[in-house]
């Protein structure tokens, strides 16, 4: 490289590191027109066209830099051009190539697990991680992602294990305290767990809530810790999801023990459920006057059975039929949509996907139901998801509940009628549980913690049976395995 050249390259550098892409994009292409076979400047002009998502270009321009130079960051930069693609064999390929061409490096190794994990290579990808480990034995993201990949293949220990060793690290990180709780609930450790799952972040989200709605509510006064409560008001409030609100709406009778008064804020869709079934609480809907809203103590619902004290087993406590409908609206859903001498099954193919978007299930899985001799389905899909219904009743005879919906006190009211629910990991899944409702729940490989890793049972509801999708199995597959199962 001769001087003017290297003059260049700096300023064009300057730029780049700046900020000022396309000033640096000229000086870098005025080098390559003397000298095109600067490996250097052709990486990193490279990288310019991957930042304007120009991936054929980044590509040709990165592989020619490799074949002039195996170097290991022209390497991570065309892993990261694949990654980009999605195009994860090709992006395994030339980090392996990688492995074999150049001393071993621990970015490269990292770089190689995250492409065996996005390619569904799982044991290769805990190779890689361990590897990388070897490396760089300090390094908080490969225990990190390792940690998350031994939770995401039901191996909760070594889970533990990893990112116990990240808190070694960075012992203040929040997100792996959170994660941490996640490895204890799935082996059922749940006096462990319930401490580390105060680090949560979605606690953050609660208090959020609460702000929003009530800006000043939860300023009042303190949070309630577990202490001594006989003679205050407890104002308890939601920060996760319905499922959430409905699986721990088992406590309400626990806390009404505890507290000379009980307040709660759920969602709006759940108030009059929670007022139906918990007549000595208040329950408040939104918009109350703030003012005149007074409580000594505040608790977000997810941390209850920390502050009850709870340990393990405990943790399921009444779980069958610890929510019923009113006999007046089941009635009604009787008489609209139910007089009829089938059986009856109702189905939900997908829950909040803000949380996740493992648990959406295809509705033509469910095609098999329909082929059920003297079997009635009903759909009780609502919001997101629900436009799929369509692709069903052009098809075959399924009837829409969703719209007499007002809220959950009504879809409770529905659900006593029918004989049987399959639903996706949702919130339907949970209210047929608190119901004592026979219920089906379809499983996406890599589960919620809160099923554990036994799955032959259901610890939190009685009347559920859970059923997980195969490494590679299709939710239809799923679906006719099950179909070939039922008791009708």
């Amino acid at each position: 490289m001769n001087i003017t050249e290297n003059e260049k390259f700096n300023t064009g550098f300057q730029l780049h590191c700046e900020g000022k892409l396309k000033e640096a994009e000229l000086i870098y292409n005025e080098i390559l027109a003397v000298n095109p076979k600067n490996a250097q400047v052709l990486n990193l002009l490279g990288i310019i066209k991957l930042n304007s998502n120009k991936l054929d270009e980044a590509e040709k321009l990165i592989t020619k830099a490799v074949t002039l130079k195996k170097e290991a960051y022209f390497y991570e930069s065309l892993a990261k051009v694949y990654e980009t693609k999605k195009d994860y064999e090709c992006e395994i390929k030339i980090l392996e190539e990688a492995c074999s061409n150049i001393k071993p490096e621990f970015e490269i190794y990292f770089l190689l697990a995250l492409a065996y994990k996005n390619n569904i290579e799982y044991e290769k990808a805990e190779k890689a991680y361990l590897k990388a480990l070897e490396l760089n034995p300090k390094s908080e993201k490969a225990c990190y992602n390792l940690a998350s990949l031994y939770l995401f293949l039901n191996k909760p220990e070594k889970a533990i294990e990893y990112f116990k060793i990240c808190l070694e690290i960075n012992p203040d990180d929040k997100e792996v305290l959170y994660f941490l709780s996640l490895g204890y609930f799935r082996i059922k450790d749940y006096e462990t767990g319930m401490k580390y799952f105060e680090n949560r972040l979605c606690r953050k989200t609660a208090i959020t809530s609460q702000e929003v709605t009530y800006p000043h509510l939860i300023k009042k006064t303190g949070l309630w810790q577990g202490e001594d409560i006989s003679d205050k008001i407890l104002y308890t409030y939601y920060e996760a999801g319905f499922g959430d609100m409905i699986m721990f709406a088992r406590y309400i009778p626990e806390l009404q023990k505890r507290c000379k008064k009980l307040i709660i804020k759920p969602q709006k869709e759940l108030s009059q459920l929670f007022r139906e079934n918990f007549a000595q609480a208040e329950v408040m809907d939104l918009f109350y006057d703030e003012d005149k809203t007074n409580f000594d103590v505040h608790i977000p619902f997810l941390s209850i059975p920390y502050a009850l004290g709870l340990k393990n087993n405990e943790i399921f406590m009444h779980h069958d039929k610890y929510l019923k409908a009113m006999p007046d609206k089941v009635q009604y859903f009787k008489d609209k949509f139910f007089n009829n001498h089938k059986f009856k099954i109702a189905i939900k193919w997908q829950g909040n996907t803000f949380y996740e978007t493992d648990r959406v299930i295809n509705v033509e899985a469910f095609a098999p139901l329909f082929d059920l001799s003297d079997v009635k389905v009903y759909s009780a899909q609502t919001f997101e998801g629900s436009e799929e219904f369509e692709k069903l009743a052009s098809k075959y005879d399924i009837t829409d509940l969703s719209k007499s919906f007002k809220d959950f006190s009504y879809t409770a009211a529905a659900l006593e009628n029918v004989d049987l629910v399959i639903s996706s990991d949702s919130s339907l899944a949970h209210l047929a549980g608190a119901m004592g409702k026979r219920c089906i729940v379809l499983l996406p490989y890599n589960y919620n913690w809160r099923w554990h890793m036994d799955l032959t049972h259901c610890d939190w509801y009685d009347s559920v049976k859970l059923f997980r999708l195969g490494k590679k199995e299709s939710w239809n597959e799923l679906m006719q395995k099950i179909v070939k199962n039922l008791n009708i």
